[in-house]
């Protein structure tokens, strides 16, 4: 069976997470700058694989004092690790659209395993005749575990940004 190759559409794709804030509400941010690729040996996906990469530097929570924090050695160290990245190792059916997206995830030069829980959207030609692929994502991970350890208590107990990190990514991809 023949590889097909697919390149994510940056304008209909968002790669987003969500941390709890004083440990009662969310803020949520995004990655401005991203590539991302995938090779499938057939329409369902099954067994593909995806390549991602982030420029660090272009986090982006909508306040620029925190996204410039964000940027820093407390957190992504932009500066001297320019680059998030993601390279699967396995990419599973559980049942129906769902799969499961095991891979390796770089953050601030350190590499850890993460698995995502994936919808596969469908395959699909838009109105210029390009096929389209779409997927949903989510996961968790703890910042810690790459390096991101800046905290600070709260005067009423617990602390200013929680260590669990959700993911939400929503992609298409365009058949190559």
């Amino acid at each position: 069976m023949a590889t097909t190759k697919w390149a994510i559409d940056p304008t209909h794709s968002e790669i987003g997470f969500k941390v709890k804030h004083m440990m009662f509400s969310n803020v949520s941010g995004k990655f401005e700058n991203f590539t991302a690729e995938a090779s499938s040996e057939g329409e369902d996906f099954e067994n593909a694989e995806f390549d991602f990469s982030a420029e660090a530097s272009s986090v982006n929570t909508g306040n620029a004092d925190r996204d410039n924090h964000l940027k820093t050695a407390d957190f992504f160290g932009a500066d001297e690790h320019g680059k998030v990245t993601f390279k699967s190792t396995s990419f599973k059916k559980k049942s129906g659209d769902d799969y499961t997206l095991t891979g390796d995830l770089t953050i601030k030069g350190t590499t850890k395993p993460v698995t995502l829980d994936v919808e596969f959207g469908g395959i699909a030609k838009d109105p210029w005749g390009n096929t389209k692929a779409g997927f949903s994502a989510t996961g968790k991970l703890n910042r810690k575990d790459f390096g991101l350890t800046w905290n600070a208590a709260l005067e009423t107990g617990g602390v200013l940004v929680s260590e669990e990190v959700k993911l939400v990514i929503d992609v298409q991809f365009v058949q190559q």
